[in-house]
């Protein structure tokens, strides 16, 4: 293996290890506390650890293993080293937070008191119940932000942190559901699980939490740059391509259609740009041609020269 090959892994096996410990980190110290469930076998073993005590560590690892194993008989060996040891590490980290901090929280309105007082959560210190009034909305939303960095590196490591996308892709596989509505479906119904804790608002914010999460992940794993991808039906389309190639120093692909009202054929430019380039091109096509037609589409991920190299195989 080539010393940059070496190198690689190394990193990718450290944005692991750190991904895992703040993921035991935003578990413990800022959802536990709260009673929240954003999805996954966490979630779920959080309010496990509500309801009757059990260590979060052992609850997600008990879950985390058998459906690791059954994926991988259903789906095939699509799961990688890195994915197993995110598997593993999360747990380990997430114990030694439990025996350490326990799960007081970070977050809260006020001090913490030894009576139970209006609009407060309890967690156990030591033998002794202490209660605190909690600040939902600001712990909600550091906690979709530890949570998404945390899950975005993972991600960026080319792992996964298992758990209940599994069940989604084995659904996936035999009913053909989109897999993004079926890890919706699955995250939203672990989270109206914390109903049984008996509060209407713990559901509510853990969607909020899955919603910031999601975002954070976007950010973490594509990156900030956004990309447009623009299709252009226009008279003047040498006039348009000199633009693109000359003034935003862009490629593009330029093919003909027939217009289904007058059955004309027309010139279509496809080009991918940055935001900048699309205010740009607009302003130069409304200035070129008024009459011009314009689909802007975003665009999730670009690979290819100019943008994301492609992924090499294993990656």
């Amino acid at each position: 293996m080539k010393a940059e090959s070496i190198r690689k892994e190394i990193f990718s096996y450290g944005l692991v290890i750190i991904g895992s410990i703040l993921f035991a980190v935003g578990d413990v110290m800022f959802v536990n506390p709260y009673h929240l469930a954003p999805g996954g076998v966490y979630g779920l073993a959080n309010v496990f650890n509500a309801l009757w005590g059990w260590k979060i560590s052992l609850a997600g690892i008990c879950m985390d293993v058998p459906l690791l194993i059954i994926g991988t008989i259903v789906l095939g060996p699509r799961f990688g080293v890195k994915t197993i040891v995110s598997v593993i590490l999360i747990p380990i980290f997430t114990y030694v937070l439990e025996s350490t901090w326990g799960y007081k929280p970070v977050i809260y309105d006020g001090t913490f008191m030894d009576v139970e007082t209006v609009s407060s959560l309890s967690f156990m210190d030591g033998d002794d119940t202490r209660y605190f009034v909690p600040d939902f909305f600001l712990n909600t939303v550091v906690s979709g932000i530890i949570y998404g960095v945390a899950i975005g590196v993972i991600f960026r490591a080319g792992a996964t942190s298992g758990g209940s996308d599994i069940i989604s892709m084995i659904v996936h596989k035999y009913t053909k559901i989109s897999l993004g509505i079926l890890v919706l479906v699955v995250d939203s119904c672990i989270s109206l699980t914390t109903l049984v804790i008996g509060n209407i608002r713990l559901p509510i914010y853990s969607i909020i939490l899955i919603y910031i999460e999601s975002k954070i992940i976007d950010l973490i794993v594509e990156g900030f740059t956004t990309y447009k991808t623009v299709f252009v039906v226009t008279d003047k389309i040498n006039d348009v391509k000199d633009f693109i190639i000359n003034d935003l120093e862009r490629g593009g692909t330029c093919f003909s259609g027939v217009g289904l009202y007058q059955g004309q054929e027309r010139k279509m430019i496809y080009v991918t740009l940055d935001r900048t380039g699309l205010v740009k091109l607009k302003g130069a096509i409304r200035r070129l041609d008024p009459n011009a037609f314009v689909n802007v589409i975003e665009s999730s991920e670009i690979m290819g020269l100019g943008f994301k190299a492609l992924p090499k195989d294993g990656d």
